[in-house]
């Protein structure tokens, strides 16, 4: 049974970011109820302190999200955009998880990223950041156009789900890209394992293969797949730089 992490980078309990992950959710168990998805609250975990990743005892919060995500095929992150960057709740999460060293639960995990947003960018900005800090931890980011849900607070239905056809298609895909994913990996693992006797077993194939990307290499692929905005809109030209280029890839509501 493949087994997903849902993580929001937004501690808010009307989130637009959470609810996208919701969405996600019901995607899977509606697409693959063999699968399973549950959500890791990263609001609990303390201020990452290397003295006490020193002492050799972490903190039982820390533990439980460290345990989750080890025995997890997949993560899925949505990032708000803080001032351009990832909120510092998500980048203290990562900071905990990729510890401790040489036995990281994110080496190896397939992790897929997408931001929402009530303002114009969906969160596009954050995204180039985490996937950089999700490459160096080792995990392996999802090779997909980039979702980004512009408007979201208009996406969501009287109950606060996200409903929007146009944002479901998208985190769909997303979803399918995921379990495509981890099904390649797996595979990667099983013809790549077995073939050296145990004591010359190689690291996670995926720690040693060349699935690593340059930021920049990232940015230009967001930039052919993304979907631009309307020729109304012209961002920043800074912000357009640290993005790539890339927009969201749900276009903005029409509503």
């Amino acid at each position: 049974m493949t087994k997903v992490v849902l993580i929001s980078g937004s501690l808010r309990a009307a989130s637009v970011n959470s609810a996208a992950l919701r969405a996600v959710r019901r995607i899977i168990a509606q697409t693959r109820p063999a699968a399973s998805a549950v959500s890791l609250p990263i609001g609990r975990l303390p201020f990452y302190n290397g003295d006490v990743e020193s002492a050799g005892t972490a903190p039982p919060a820390v533990a439980a999200a460290r345990a989750l995500v080890a025995d997890a095929d997949a993560l899925v992150i949505s990032t708000p955009c803080y001032n351009g960057a990832v909120p510092g709740v998500l980048k203290n999460a990562l900071d905990w998880l990729s510890r401790p060293d040489g036995a990281s639960p994110l080496a190896g995990r397939v992790a897929a990223v997408l931001s929402a947003s009530p303002g114009s960018r969906g969160g596009i900005d954050a995204q180039p950041a985490l996937l950089d800090l999700l490459d160096s931890c080792e995990a392996i980011t999802v090779e997909h156009p980039p979702v980004a849900i512009r408007r979201a607070h208009q996406r969501l239905d009287k109950n606060g789900e996200m409903s929007d056809p146009e944002a479901v298609t998208a985190l769909r895909e997303l979803v399918d890209a995921t379990f495509e994913a981890v099904a390649i990996v797996a595979e990667q693992r099983r013809s790549l394992r077995p073939a050296l006797p145990p004591q010359r077993l190689p690291p996670d194939p995926v720690r040693t293969a060349p699935l690593a990307r340059a930021s920049a290499a990232r940015a230009a692929a967001a930039t052919r797949n993304a979907v631009r905005p309307s020729s109304s809109y012209e961002p920043p030209r800074s912000q357009e730089a640290r993005a790539g280029a890339a927009y969201s890839a749900v276009p903005p509501s029409s509503s």
